[in-house]
């Protein structure tokens, strides 16, 4: 992994972790947000929403259900910024 990934998926999971409410060593990067931390749905918005903002993006709402685990939010922030 390149350094600006690592930095990019570290500012990830601290938005996750915020606004789901974990600690950093609760949340791997591929934890599943509804099965093993019991995220609901309106957190859920409230990360994307973060992240739009974070990296001046916007994120179709159809790649929501996508947004599962850490590395699934990387790979769809990834496809919206075009990294």
């Amino acid at each position: 992994m390149t350094t600006a990934v690592s930095e990019r998926m570290e500012q990830i999971r601290a938005i996750v972790c915020e606004h789901l409410e974990l600690e950093p060593d609760q949340l791997s990067e591929t934890s599943h947000f509804i099965e093993e931390h019991e995220a609901d749905s309106l957190a859920l918005m409230d990360v994307l929403a973060a992240l739009e903002k974070k990296f001046g993006i916007t994120i179709d709402q159809a790649q929501f259900a996508r947004m599962t685990s850490v590395r699934n939010v990387y790979e769809v922030v990834s496809e919206s910024a075009s990294w």
